[in-house]
């Protein structure tokens, strides 16, 4: 049978996707990327905020128009499903089966059991009843880079957040095995491996008693042929200096730190259940940029959090025009089923969270060019991943850009190069949020 997939929400999601088509693919299945040709769809759902929600139910229906077509199946798996299994059911019976996070483990003997006549031996269940040791996985994201989840979950408990209640505390897995996932995926020829979890700079105090995240790196850091290493959602407090000294050391991690500040003002931290502060966070900011010279930062913001007065949202805008973050993304509050923030009375109007995220936005835009201004006349290393719609210019990215969010760089070569070549590049214009180079 075909089978074709559309994932949704975060990266960790989009590892489990892969996961999934890995062991179809392992069973002899033939993946397709067009659902038109699919004899199966699987829908991979995000739960996490009121958009993506709604695109994830879009997208369902979407593809159940397909089942007057050439689709026998369409299966449903995810937070989406987690969180509304039992709504869900109801509302669409086009679905012919909803498969929730936490049954992951049963997850390939349910779709055995819904395609029968395409069912292969039992005795191959055993295979799959540990989703997260899964080896079976297809990359999704081309050639270049790879995804390597090394925790999931998360024990943090912010207010406004469903995570813990979807996908449960923070459950890491062992160095050994992240070492041996990630040794293999640089023998399949992947460049740049980045590191994702709910939050990684606290991977591995449920198993080792304390973070780990600095030793993992440097295990990383062994493996002869990774070129560049990266981590993603590093919560503030606990970035340590155990943690910094470890990425200036290393020539293989990227100078690039994704870290959720969500707001600087302490009444809405406290209110979010966050464990840092104004201080704390200023303090953070001017000890990386101290210590690791051309670090770039990246931080997600909130506005219009329950309770937050204009006083608190002035200070969060001036902190950010002070800051000048070289990478920002901006949201506005999602009031989530479940969460204690949505009992918190003072709900912000939907009027004046459009217009604070504008606000930020717009500021935003500013910095980065700002900033982007400041790399003119730099040579940088750079990795090819495409070459653009009209050939006159190759298509890459610095250590300063994580795919798919950050901007990218145009590379005009008088060279022929290859994808997934390193080259160097002088940057000599910026245009938006990306780099032109020669």
């Amino acid at each position: 049978m075909k089978i074709g997939f559309v994932s949704l929400g975060c990266s960790k999601n989009l590892v489990d996707t892969e996961k999934t088509i890995g062991i179809f693919k392992s069973n002899n299945y033939e993946i397709v990327n067009n659902p038109k040709n699919a004899e199966v769809i699987i829908i991979n759902t995000c739960g996490f905020i009121e958009s993506a929600k709604q695109e994830a139910i879009n997208t369902i229906l979407e593809m159940a128009e397909y089942k007057k077509q050439k689709c026998k199946y369409l299966i449903v798996m995810g937070c989406l499903v987690e969180r509304y299994k039992t709504e869900l059911e109801k509302a669409i019976p086009e679905v012919d089966l909803f498969i929730k996070y936490s049954e992951y483990n049963l997850l390939w003997e349910k779709i055995q059991r819904l395609l029968q006549k395409d069912i292969i031996e039992k005795a191959n269940l055993n295979k799959y009843n540990d989703f997260n040791s899964i080896e079976e996985r297809v990359i999704s994201t081309g050639e270049n880079y790879a995804y390597l989840k090394i925790a999931d979950g998360c024990s943090n408990r912010c207010t406004y957040c469903a995570i813990p209640y979807i996908r449960g505390p923070q459950i890491s897995r062992k160095i050994e095995d992240i070492i041996k996932e990630a040794n293999k995926l640089v023998n399949q020829g992947y460049k740049e491996i980045i590191l994702i979890a709910q939050d990684t700079t606290k991977y591995g105090t449920d198993i080792y008693g304390k973070p780990k995240l600095a030793e993992l790196l440097q295990e990383l850091c062994k493996i002869e042929k990774l070129h560049w290493i990266r981590f993603l959602y590093a919560y503030p407090e606990t970035i340590d200096d155990e943690l910094i000294k470890v990425v200036k050391e290393n020539k293989k991690i990227c100078k690039y730190f994704d870290i959720p500040i969500q707001h600087i003002s302490d009444t809405v931290l406290k209110r979010m259940n966050r464990q840092s502060n104004g201080k704390t966070i200023r303090n953070l900011i001017q000890k990386l940029r101290k210590e690791i010279p051309n670090v770039i930062i990246r931080t997600t913001v909130m506005v219009g959090f329950p309770g937050e007065t204009k006083q608190d949202f002035e200070e969060l805008y001036e902190f950010l025009k002070e800051a000048k973050f070289d990478k920002l993304g901006c949201f506005s509050y999602s009031k989530e089923e479940g969460t204690p923030a949505e009992r918190i009375k003072e709900q912000i109007h939907p009027m004046t969270k459009k217009s604070r995220y504008n606000k930020i936005m717009s500021l935003q835009q500013e910095i980065s060019k700002e900033n982007l201004k400041k790399q003119i006349g730099k040579e940088v290393e750079i990795l090819i991943e495409d070459r653009s719609f009209d050939g006159k210019n190759y298509i890459g990215r610095t250590y300063m850009d994580v795919p798919e969010i950050d901007g990218i760089v145009y590379l005009n070569s008088s060279k022929e190069l290859k994808i997934g070549e390193f080259t160097k590049g002088k940057i000599i214009d910026v245009s938006n949020y990306d780099l032109i180079s020669v």
